[in-house]
């Protein structure tokens, strides 16, 4: 379902022209119960788009990896899950837990396997339930988060395209800033389809909009300065969406017009570790990604984890 800002406003104290003004979210996916949307379903639909996008199969993978917070279960990973349902048998697979930069560990990790010659195709994806674990009485967190999935097929080539590079920081001294924690009783009767977990997010979240700022702007730096690129290099920057004051914040440290920055956190709210994904999926579709351009891939969440990739887009 669509849960917009307005159907927000009988849920909590709180207003559609806040939320908009201070995240620029208008609307967020939420899964449900009663239909096939756990989070392997969400992660097979958009394993098999990214599947057929790249012209493959499942038997042609030799690695999945999901970086994910709200597996369907605590073992096995939503990785083995998705294996089962694409008939990808016998190959390694396995779930990542970085927050919301789960994607972009997952894909570091793929592409380290590929550069040792351990593997040659595997299926990177990122996917979130966040509604199972959203307080709704918090207002404060409840207004940024939605579910979905996105995915990616990355393979080994030898024409210089692909992945340039990839950088991973984290710092667990200030995972309070943002963590589950148990106990989880209400939900609105308009969310009655949630299945909810026995958990919920907490967030600080003026210290945390500080400090994601920085981090994405000095990991983004790192990665044009290992590749000796600048700004002028890189056609699209694809940042995490968590919030559109951060990403404007972003960009400006970096010196990139917000037109070569894309953004989809209007539609989807914060997806954490599947918000990569989904915009690159949305921004090759509409034609915004062309063949060796280069793309810089930015993510800042829980752990605290942050993370930067370039990758040369080969489709």
């Amino acid at each position: 379902m669509i849960l917009s800002n307005k159907e927000l406003e009988t849920i909590v104290d709180t207003t559609d022209e806040w939320i908009t003004r201070r995240t620029g979210i208008q609307e967020r996916r939420i899964a449900s119960k009663h239909r096939e949307e756990t989070s392997t379903d969400l992660a097979t639909q958009a394993a098999l788009n990214a599947l057929d996008m790249a012209g493959m199969e499942p038997n042609q993978m030799d690695m999945i990896v999901v970086g994910t917070v709200t597996p369907d279960r605590q073992f096995p990973s939503t990785a083995c899950m998705l294996q089962k349902t694409l008939n990808a048998n016998r190959i390694a697979a396995f779930d990542v837990s970085a927050g919301c930069s789960g994607f972009l560990y997952a894909l570091s990790i793929v592409n380290d396997a590929i550069r040792a010659g351990s593997c040659k195709t595997a299926l990177v994806l990122g996917v979130e339930r966040l509604s199972t674990i959203v307080d709704w009485q918090d207002r404060g967190t409840c207004v940024l988060l939605g579910d979905g999935a996105g995915a990616v097929v990355v393979t080994a080539a030898s024409d210089g395209r692909g992945i340039l590079s990839t950088h991973l920081r984290a710092d667990g001294n200030l995972w309070d800033l943002l963590y589950a924690q148990y106990g989880h009783e209400y939900l609105p009767e308009v969310l009655k389809d949630v299945d909810i977990k026995p958990f919920h997010l907490r967030m600080e979240g003026n210290r945390l909009f500080k400090r994601a700022i920085g981090c994405l702007s000095s990991i983004a730096t790192e990665a044009l300065e290992h590749n000796s690129l600048t700004s002028e290099d890189i056609a699209l920057v694809v940042p995490h969406q968590a919030n559109l004051r951060i990403i404007q914040a972003m960009a400006g440290n970096l010196n990139f017009p917000m037109e070569k920055v894309f953004t989809n956190v209007h539609k989807y709210g914060n997806t954490s570790s599947a918000s990569i994904p989904i915009a690159l999926d949305e921004a090759n579709r509409q034609g915004l990604l062309k063949k060796d351009d280069r793309a810089l891939l930015v993510a800042f969440g829980a752990g605290l984890t942050w993370g930067s990739s370039i990758v040369t887009w080969s489709i």
